[in-house]
């Protein structure tokens, strides 16, 4: 149930102006290019791994048999052959290799391999949500600054596989807004992206920028504060959910591009950093996720939309900042902005007693050093929480690594001048010290997870393509299901009026 638009849900001020204000308009119509329309004339493809290979081989007609033999076929992953007939081809038929048939990966090739053009559905051995959401994940392709035809081979997928095409379409959205360059995804953007998706659903949104930001959201504002006119720092807001529901909040880094500020990166480090906001990315699809599956929560989303410029208001090394929460942040490098970003977001969320906090981004170069692009590193004390989503993430091929919380080295943020410093004083577990900053600014009741990823595939793989990726979605939203069966239906809580 979709919460009514209200001051109140909003944690508005009931006198004076409000805080909030309408951003751009942006589509959220994302087309899924592997996608067939109904009634389109199809072939089947087939599914078989190595030990079934001789039976299936044993239910063709003989002549098939022959030429799959003869031809090498072997079921190896990836493997794909046609099946001829005296007419041209009656079916395909894809290899599992040692992958599992429920995982999407097995099926990635397939709109690329399979001739162009050409329409199938899924034929016997095929696991209808994975080999769909696989197809449409392989058939993905940023195109918006292309031009050319692009016409890969498309599934006609069974009726049952709707929520695989949900899930296609929120790692898709995700995708995109990764993908774009930041001189068309800047903060002002990836909030209106937050209010498209809440009028698509249904729910309140809002953009806190100017005075109200300044007032209730300091560290982040400094972190923006040097962008050009248009590209002004703003958090963005999205409520969802029946109030009697468990409160479930996310919080995105949505930092458009870093420059690493006056602590400037290299030419080489700077390559990429449109991909900065994939935090607030991942978790805008997984608010989509949870309510295109109606999951039983009260949602709040919460993006921080800035850029990490150089100008005259540029925050600077040694600069003092204060925080949401009251804590002073020694500025020990410009270049570790992401993390001031999520200390205002956390502290805001955590006001509003929710039952859990989870965070992403793309927050340290040290969780890719010690866990590669693949595998986002998770952060969390509360072992139920840990226990689902890396229990979530590897059943759904999606998977996330814990990394330790570790005590001993919260001194290594100690500050002479403020209550703690941005980096740590020391060149090692910069994951890790990041997560400890992080969690000063969310109550030690409050089940909190946090999650550092990479949001970007190095080179294309079936199912994968080079470019921006939601990573983990799938199984941080599956794993907030399991959660949420844990937590039950709380009280609603009493509105705060909380000024910005």
């Amino acid at each position: 149930m979709s919460c009514t638009p209200s001051k109140r849900h909003l944690d508005l001020p009931t006198e004076g102006p409000s805080p909030y204000s309408s951003g751009p308009a942006i589509r959220m119509d994302t087309q899924l290019d592997g996608l067939a329309a109904a009634l389109t004339p199809s072939r089947p493809v087939h599914v078989v791994a190595p030990a079934g290979l001789e039976a299936w081989l044993g239910g063709l007609a003989p002549e098939q048999a022959e030429f799959l033999r003869a031809s090498g076929f072997k079921a190896r992953a990836q493997q794909i052959a046609l099946l001829p007939t005296a007419d041209g081809v009656s079916a395909a038929v894809l290899g599992l290799g040692e992958q599992a048939p429920d995982s999407p990966w097995a099926y990635g090739a397939l709109p690329l391999a399979l001739p162009e053009g050409s329409c199938w559905h899924l034929g016997a051995g095929a696991d209808p949500q994975a080999a769909t959401l696989g197809w449409l994940l392989g058939a993905y392709r940023f195109r918006r600054f292309r031009s050319g035809p692009y016409h890969p081979a498309r599934l006609l997928p069974p009726a049952e596989a709707e929520p695989a095409i949900a899930t296609a379409r929120a790692i898709c959205r995700a995708r995109d807004l990764i993908n774009t360059p930041a001189a068309d995804c800047g903060p002002a953007e990836l909030a209106a992206a937050v209010l498209a998706l809440g009028a698509t659903h249904g729910a309140t949104t809002g953009i806190i920028e100017g005075e109200a930001l300044a007032a209730g959201f300091p560290a982040l504002r400094a972190v923006g504060l040097a962008a050009a006119s248009g590209r002004e720092p703003r958090v963005a807001v999205l409520r969802w959910g029946d109030p009697a529901h468990p409160l479930v909040a996310l919080c995105g880094k949505g930092v458009c591009f870093d420059t690493g500020g006056l602590d400037l990166k290299p030419a080489e480090g700077m390559r990429r950093m449109k991909k900065d906001m994939g935090g607030a990315a991942i978790m805008i699809a997984l608010a989509e996720s949870i309510m295109t599956a109606r999951m039983p929560v009260r949602l709040l989303l919460l993006v921080g939309a800035v850029e990490n410029s150089v100008g005259p208001l540029s925050f600077r090394p040694g600069d003092i900042l204060r925080t949401r929460k009251g804590l002073t942040v020694e500025v020990g490098n410009t270049d570790a902005e992401g993390r001031l970003v999520l200390a205002d977001l956390l502290t805001y969320a955590a006001e509003q007693a929710p039952a859990l906090i989870l965070d992403a981004a793309t927050l340290t170069g040290a969780a890719r050093v010690a866990l590669g692009p693949d595998l986002p590193a998770l952060f969390s004390d509360d072992e139920s929480v840990a226990a689902a989503f890396c229990n979530s993430g590897m059943a759904a091929h999606d998977a996330v690594w814990r990394l330790p919380i570790h005590e001993s080295y919260g001194s290594w943020l100690d500050s002479p001048v403020a209550d703690l410093v941005n980096v740590a004083t020391r060149p090692m577990a910069g994951a890790v010290v990041a997560a400890l900053f992080l969690r000063r600014f969310v109550p030690s009741d409050v089940p909190w997870a946090h999650l550092d990823v990479y949001a970007w595939n190095d080179q294309s793989r079936p199912g994968r393509p080079e470019g921006g990726e939601c990573q983990a979605m799938r199984g941080l939203r599956d794993g907030l299901a399991a959660l949420v069966r844990q937590f039950g239906a709380t009280k609603p809580r009493p509105d705060a009026l909380i000024t910005h």
